[in-house]
């Protein structure tokens, strides 16, 4: 009798172990199970009077997902979804306008959601291009219609400047900063001198180090360089190296309206920083003419996927670009973006930019990724 219980104790305290140990393994492999994130930043929406009127419905109103249509899918696919929303969303109430002084219709604003984008960047040169009146109507139109939308670089206070945006994946931690070199000489107003994010050393130095608190990883997304060159210039080069020695994991660039190298930037301590220093734009209609105005219809998607080391840190996974295209079709509702994968010689011979610059073909959109990329394209 009592070695039958002994035998049953032992067959417990065996089977007790094996639960154990099988709890045991099951923690183990969620604290061992490697946390990524994918993240896709796209360039500059930038509506120009062809844009904007390739919304505009029969019954006078306006719906802009034409745009975004043949990139929808990826850009929904990424944990977090980037773009730089070129012009202020004021509204078709301040009357719609494209170059020199823009201002969007706030529909554009409900597609760029409806394709899947997580964050607005809005610290531009043309941030101000209507004013007080433009920028606080943009921001009221996010705040009421999309306040799940993380809009960067615009504030209505000193307050919301001060907060740092953090958008967390997958237990990834994110923090994303948005400043602009300038808004084309129009002052920022003297009662809100917070309105848009500067180029300023001092709120930027501030700024990371608030985000690195905050956050696994930073992202700044400077508006800086000149207009359609292929090449950054030194004082991007400059600004770039500062925000390496404040700590920054991730910068990626718009203004040129052209595409521009990517590079890997690394300080004395052994601190890696990757810099796209301009991914072009991502849907426009420029009205330039001549040679090199091809160039504004090439931009890039910047895909980058983050993962945390065994040490808890996060860093760069993988990186790369995924180039788009400007279509600008013989319909004014014929204008989007098309991945340069699925672009056509057919639909090159239709885009209304040969008009503008005979050069423009399918192989021209492939050597200029080349020449600017390299080996990353």
């Amino acid at each position: 009798m009592k070695r039958n219980r002994v035998i049953s104790l032992l067959l417990c305290a065996v089977f007790f172990l094996q639960i154990c140990t099988c709890d045991d393994l099951v923690c183990a492999a969620k604290d061992t199970k490697q946390q990524t994130m994918t993240i896709g930043m796209v360039g500059d929406v930038l509506l120009h009077d062809r844009v904007n009127a390739s919304g505009k419905k029969s019954d006078g109103t306006y719906q802009y997902d034409h745009l975004f249509a043949n990139v929808k899918k990826q850009i929904e696919s990424y944990d977090l979804a980037i773009v730089n929303q070129e012009v202020i969303l004021g509204g078709s109430k301040l009357g719609l306008s494209g170059y020199p002084a823009f201002n969007g219709a706030q529909e554009v604003g409900d597609s760029l959601v409806k394709s899947g984008f997580d964050v607005v960047l809005h610290a531009t040169n043309h941030a101000l291009d209507k004013g007080k009146k433009g920028a606080l109507a943009c921001l009221d139109f996010w705040k009421k219609k999309h306040p799940e939308i993380s809009v960067v670089g615009l504030h209505e206070s000193e307050e919301e400047q001060n907060q740092i945006t953090v958008c967390e994946r997958n237990g990834i931690k994110v923090a994303i900063l948005n400043y602009t070199y300038g808004t084309n000489g129009i002052p920022t107003p003297k009662d809100m001198p917070y309105l848009v994010n500067r180029l300023n050393k001092k709120q930027i130095k501030s700024d990371v180090k608030k985000a690195k608190k905050l956050a696994d990883f930073v992202i700044l997304a400077p508006h800086w360089g000149t207009e359609y060159t292929l090449k950054q210039t030194k004082e991007q080069e400059n600004w770039a190296k500062f925000f390496l020695e404040c700590g920054v994991d991730l910068v990626i660039g718009t203004h040129p309206h052209v595409i521009e190298p990517v590079k890997w930037l690394k300080d004395d301590n052994g601190h890696r920083m990757l810099t796209y220093y301009s991914i072009g734009n991502f849907i426009n209609a420029t009205s330039g003419t001549g040679k090199g105005v091809a160039n504004r219809m090439v931009g890039a998607i910047a895909e980058v996927t983050l993962k945390r080391t065994k040490d808890g840190k996060v860093v760069i996974d993988q990186y790369g670009v995924k180039p788009v295209v400007s279509h600008i079709g013989k319909k004014s509702s014929n204008i989007t973006t098309y991945f340069l994968s699925d672009y056509t010689k057919e639909l090159a011979k239709e885009n209304q930019i040969r008009k503008q610059d005979s050069t423009f073909s399918l192989e021209y959109c492939k050597d200029l990724c080349k020449k600017v990329f390299g080996d990353l394209y």
